[in-house]
């Protein structure tokens, strides 16, 4: 992202941008002036938010102006606002209210991912890239100004310092991050939910190369399961497998879980202190199957929410 210069305009500080709609020193620029964000990890999609804003667009304008900073040729790169832009477009604007504020590099980063982590619906492939954009712009800027910190000690406090802002512990952080290395078509299906955050960092481990082939190995074979993407953990240095041979392994896994089976056996006096005594076997059996589906979501829910 180049630096850019321009003429210098004082506005209000970026917490307050980000913060209650105003309309104070807001100018009317050209959408066509205007162009998104460099590597924006947010997606604008047409979808029925989408249709209900071009809606609202059109019986009231835009409302919240977009925040844009100036480079040195006339034009603004989008900070906060891609959605509303879109929008507009469609809505058939010639102009948009805007508020132009000059940044460095790092802080468009920072108030570009804060203001969209504000948003209801956030995939996780979007929560990945901006964090991973937010901490990487926080340890450059940190790198700059506190000359006393090692460079693990200014990415430990960067994670925190981001996960502090959206609600995340510092680990959560970086499994979010670990999505990055994830190929595209493996990343789509963490953002589908078919493969879950937990599972998604374990393959972010391998190689592009191995992880392409497990792609093909869902498409020709189903989904895999966790036990199964584990048994690859210890290929994560090995570059000599081929692709039968990481097929085979994935099978192979497995089998052997399909193999074993698990009998649990809880005796009379176990049972009687949670059923009375009217229960029968098939009324126990229910409640049991019942309450392990109930803490089956809820792991389910927790391993996807980290």
């Amino acid at each position: 992202m180049a630096n850019r210069v321009g003429k210098k305009i004082k506005l209000a500080s970026i917490d307050e941008l980000l913060g209650a709609p105003s309309t104070e020193g807001t100018v009317d620029i050209d959408v066509r002036a205007i162009y998104p964000f460099e590597n924006h990890p947010f997606k604008v999609l047409d979808d029925d938010r989408m249709e209900d804003l071009v809606e609202s667009i059109l019986e009231n304008g835009v409302i919240n102006p977009v925040l844009v900073r100036p480079d040195d040729e006339g034009t603004y790169e989008m900070i906060s606002g891609h959605r509303r832009l879109h929008a507009a477009k469609r809505a058939g604007l010639q102009k948009i209210p805007a508020i132009v504020k000059e940044m460095t590099n790092d802080d468009a980063v920072v108030a570009m991912v804060d203001s969209n982590m504000q948003r209801e619906e956030i995939l996780p492939s979007e929560r990945a890239y901006s964090l991973k954009m937010k901490m990487d712009a926080m340890n450059h800027r940190g790198s700059r100004t506190d000359l006393s910190l090692s460079p693990e000690e200014t990415k430990i406090h960067s994670a925190e310092a981001v996960g502090e802002t959206v609600g995340l512990k510092r680990a959560q952080v970086h499994r979010y991050i670990r999505l990055t290395f994830l190929i595209p078509r493996l990343l789509e299906q963490v953002d589908e939910g078919l493969i879950s955050i937990g599972m998604a960092v374990e393959l972010s481990y391998l190689s592009k190369t191995y992880q392409e082939w497990i792609a093909d190995y869902m498409f020709e074979k189903g989904m895999v399961t966790m036990e199964q993407v584990m048994e690859l953990r210890n290929y994560r240095d090995d570059s000599t497998l081929t692709k039968d041979q990481l097929f085979e392994i994935i099978a192979s896994s497995k089998a052997v879980h399909e193999k074993k089976k698990t009998r649990v056996i809880l005796n009379d006096k176990e049972l009687s202190r949670y059923f009375p005594p009217e229960y029968t076997n098939a009324m126990i059996a229910k409640v049991i199957n019942s309450l392990l589906e109930q803490w089956k979501r809820e792991r389910d829910s927790k391993e996807n929410a980290e």
